[in-house]
């Protein structure tokens, strides 16, 4: 179906007032993908998409609450489940760093199904009514620091980086979830916590707090602090955010941004993958109106140049939506090329264990990618 047909489609689901099936959809009586916790932003964005394709499809989308990246994924690793869903978790699982360069995980081989641009954006949280008003005012703060979250605690680390600031010079105060670091932030335990701006009950609640809530800005002018914080994470891109608390086209934030959700998998099979993919770019005009930032989920604002390859299941229905360039397909070649360097590398580290198996890893993966010419990042 080429973009002319899908926009036709799309209005006349709105003019009709529901959803729109497609007898070329095929979908099993119940899917399950896991999110994050719940009241958090994906969860939030899923629930709406489900009900999206329960409506079209007859079908049931079983979202499971996971509090923890590893949680959040191993369902999917080991097979239990076909997708799930991630954020710069993606990332690190793909290049087997962080918690993922430990014996028994190492690189990922997961794919993309959907990697959802948005008008939103990621950063970092503070009261309203208080006195920090840039990254470097946060100095001698408290900090969110969830446990088992390498990639929240990191965003926190590149946050940090930006103001020239690192976790030595803050107090970080443990929290068990994402939800529950924005809980202590509403009740004044911790001044500062990061978040994806919108979207979020969690949020909405920190607003209405009588601190109230803030957003630090990062602005694309400070190209120093923008190094310091891509040399932490990376896949990390400049973003003006205009959807979020207290954020809009008149008032945009400049911060980070990254593509979220992102619906992953590992085994599930392509013709699902495909249908999956299908459904969910179809019924975009509908779950849209339901859920603030889910229009990033639709096939036209996929974030393609992503760190991740894509599974060939949501190629093969990119390529029928008429949105896959072969721009994009020679980064994605470039992507699972990489993926083979770092499996190939990781190989090599059978039988290692011990205090220093991180180290050495992070050694061999460094070597084996710029021997193959590409960047290490994470040095």
């Amino acid at each position: 179906m080429n973009m002319i047909a899908r926009m036709a489609l799309g209005a006349f689901c709105l003019v009709a007032g529901g959803a729109v099936a497609d007898d070329t959809v095929t979908l099993p009586k119940t899917l399950v993908w896991t999110s994050f916790d719940t009241g958090s932003l994906g969860y939030n964005q899923s629930i709406a998409v489900g009900k999206a394709l329960e409506d079209a499809y007859g079908i049931s989308l079983r979202v499971l609450p996971a509090s923890t990246d590893l949680s959040r994924i191993a369902p999917a690793r080991e097979g239990r489940v076909p997708f799930a869903l991630a954020g710069s978790d993606a990332f690190y699982a793909f290049e087997g760093v962080l918690s993922y360069a430990t014996p028994g995980l190492g690189p990922q081989k997961l794919t993309a199904v959907d990697l959802a641009g948005a008008d939103n954006g990621v950063a970092m949280g503070v009261a309203e009514n208080g006195d920090i008003n840039s990254i470097q005012d946060l100095k001698g703060k408290k900090i969110g620091w969830v446990v088992s979250s390498p990639s929240l605690q990191s965003n926190v680390r590149a946050f940090l980086a930006f103001g020239g600031l690192t976790v030595d010079d803050v107090q970080l105060v443990e929290q068990p979830s994402y939800g529950g670091a924005w809980q202590a932030f509403t009740s004044g335990q911790i001044d500062a916590m990061t978040a994806v701006t919108s979207g979020s009950g969690v949020l909405e609640q920190a607003a209405a707090s009588p601190q109230g809530l803030k957003w630090l800005a990062m602005p694309f002018s400070d190209k120093e602090g923008w190094e310091r914080l891509q040399a932490v994470n990376p896949h990390f891109t400049q973003r003006k955010a205009t959807v979020g608390v207290h954020i809009d086209e008149e008032h945009p934030l400049e911060c980070a941004g990254v593509p979220y959700p992102a619906l992953i998998t590992y085994t599930a099979p392509q013709d699902l993958v495909y249908n999956v993919t299908k459904a969910i770019d179809l019924q975009a005009p509908v779950y849209s109106k339901m859920q603030s930032g889910t229009s990033g989920w639709a096939a036209d604002r996929q974030v393609f140049d992503w760190v991740v390859p894509y599974n060939a299941g949501a190629i093969e229905y990119y390529k029928e939506a008429g949105v896959w360039t072969d721009e994009i397909q020679k980064h994605n070649d470039d992507l699972v090329a990489r993926g083979k360097v770092l499996q190939d590398a990781w190989a090599t580290m059978e039988g290692e264990s011990g205090d220093g198996f991180a180290e050495k890893w992070m050694q061999v993966r460094a070597d084996a990618l710029e021997a193959a010419g590409f960047p290490a990042y994470f040095r």
